[in-house]
């Protein structure tokens, strides 16, 4: 099979209308829906006539509005039993379907995961054709427009390999977050004297996994260093994690300007885009500090970097921090992601003893 054939046998299936209607099926969190955008992006760069639908998780509106130069509309997935990620609506489930169906998508690209369960419900929109992930051995809608799971390749990367597979060109990796006149008043309506850009910064102790959470009291040693250095230090997070925050702060000696759960994500991601550092763990702030080329520690308590961290590995560091590590010799584990944070700052014009 040539792959340059591809993407005229794809956009044959889209050329019936003016504007072909595509639609694509990724209903995750915002750090993986970040990931996506380089992938978006090409698609909208290949066919800058479509009209694309995504469809996603509820909170995802905002991502589209977001990203409009690359979404021209958003549809609620309602979930599916058996599908990870979200509850299930399932008396909104035969109503979707159908909404679906109506659309009569030229075409539906799968981007949410491997396809064990997602191929299925995807190929029930009755689009004219599919284009995706399936792992080898299940069910695959298409072979000529599915390509197999690569579960150990960077998801960025392999949405990358994806559309070179559709012969739709992808000539960045680069993420992306648009940060809005809207947002900036946003923030100075919560904070109407933010701190100068550059000297401070943000720390965020939370996860929505325990499991994916360093210590609070690590947090807290960090940031206590980083104020000595001549950093403020500011928390960072939703109303989720105020917890977390608070057993940070109290474990500090140093003052921290707490604004968990005080900010919406477009105020906070204005206040990051001028942040000197960010320290988080493993959660979708890292990819927003990644889109905004903000120099950021992620701590990863699991082993999903190799497939999630950034790519810039120059700009943002990511150290393996393992929860029996840390209750053994928790003292070296700061000091791994204090020589991680030294090295980045210097490597990034702000060296510090």
């Amino acid at each position: 099979m040539n792959p340059v054939s591809l993407p005229f046998r794809l956009l044959d299936a889209c050329a019936s209308t003016a504007r072909p209607k595509i639609a694509v099926f990724r209903a995750m969190h915002l750090g993986e829906m970040l990931c996506a955008v380089p992938a978006l992006r090409a698609l909208r760069q290949a066919i800058p006539s479509a009209h694309i639908t995504l469809i996603g998780l509820p909170w995802a509106a905002s991502f589209a509005r977001r990203f409009s130069h690359y979404i021209d509309a958003h549809v609620d997935f309602p979930g599916f039993p058996g599908l990870p990620g979200q509850s299930v609506d399932l008396a909104r489930i035969p109503t979707f379907m159908a909404a679906m169906q109506a659309e009569r998508f030229d075409c539906v690209l799968q981007i949410h995961g491997s396809g064990g369960l997602s191929n299925p419900i995807v190929r029930t929109f009755g689009a004219a054709r599919n284009a995706g992930f399936y792992r080898q051995g299940e069910y695959c809608p298409d072979p000529l427009h599915f390509m197999p799971w690569d579960e150990n390749c960077h998801d960025i990367l392999r949405l990358a390999r994806l559309m070179n597979f559709l012969g739709i060109p992808m000539n960045s990796h680069d993420m992306e977050f648009p940060v809005t006149d809207a947002d900036r008043h946003a923030l100075r309506a919560c904070l109407p004297e933010p701190p100068q850009p550059g000297s401070y910064v943000c720390i965020h102790p939370g996860a929505r996994m325990p499991a994916l959470r360093w210590p609070p009291q690590d947090f807290a040693r960090i940031a206590d260093t980083l104020h000595d250095a001549g950093l403020q230090v500011v928390l960072v997070g939703s109303a989720l994690e105020t917890a977390i925050a608070s057993t940070v702060q109290q474990h500090m000696h140093a003052p921290a300007l707490n604004l968990v759960g005080k900010l919406g994500v477009g105020a906070f991601s204005a206040l990051l885009s001028q942040a000197r550092l960010v320290v988080c763990n493993d959660t979708g702030i890292a990819h927003i500090a990644a889109a905004l080329q903000i120099p950021s520690v992620a701590l990863c308590c699991g082993s999903g970097a190799r497939r999630w961290a950034p790519l810039d590995r120059h700009r943002h560091r990511s150290v393996h921090v393992a929860s029996t590590e840390n209750k053994q010799r928790p003292e070296l584990v700061r000091e791994r992601v204090l020589t991680t944070v030294r090295a980045l700052l210097a490597d990034t014009g702000m060296p510090f003893a």
